[in-house]
């Protein structure tokens, strides 16, 4: 997914009223301020009053929903035929300002400080998932190169330690 087309999107949505922060590969390379790599997506988090919103927005701009394996209320690809590929992670505010992502009984918290996150892609200045956060989930699963890139990268920009995983 090209930088022009994830920027026309971010300025679409926010322009429709909907709070989005990047999060995924774009989002390392918004907190980087430049592209590093190819992306075949963009994720993309929001809140879950904006769920409805975000689908018709998007649905008018001739995006349709891709049903994977793991589709979910809190996490459903939407694409179009231009090469658009968004992956939405829906969330919800708790009191303390954490973004609980999934069932509010065994979601994933994004603590309050995730959303403290600011990038540019192309010039434009957006909200993305902070450095810190962004090191955090590039943990726990199987690392790839793009992985190890990225943290490093932000780890080096931002001095956010390393995790041990990459040690």
């Amino acid at each position: 997914m090209e930088s022009v087309k994830v920027v026309n999107l971010y300025k679409m949505l926010t322009g429709f009223g909907i709070k989005i922060w990047l999060d995924g590969g774009w989002g390392v390379d918004a907190l980087l301020g430049k592209q590093t790599r190819k992306h075949g997506d963009v994720d993309i988090v929001i809140q879950q009053c904006d769920v409805e919103k975000l689908r018709e927005k998007l649905y008018g701009e001739g995006y349709q929903e891709k049903i994977q394996d793991d589709t979910s209320d809190w996490n459903f690809v939407l694409m179009d035929n231009k090469g658009g590929v968004v992956d939405v992670h829906v969330i919800t505010f708790d009191s303390e300002g954490n973004g609980i992502y999934g069932p509010k009984d065994k979601g994933i918290m994004y603590p309050a400080y995730s959303f403290l996150g600011k990038g540019s892609i192309d010039g434009l200045l957006l909200d993305c998932l902070s450095a810190e956060f962004q090191v955090l989930s590039h943990t726990g699963y199987e690392i790839d190169d793009n992985d190890r890139k990225d943290v490093f990268a932000l780890c080096t920009q931002f001095g956010v330690p390393i995790p041990k995983e990459y040690l």
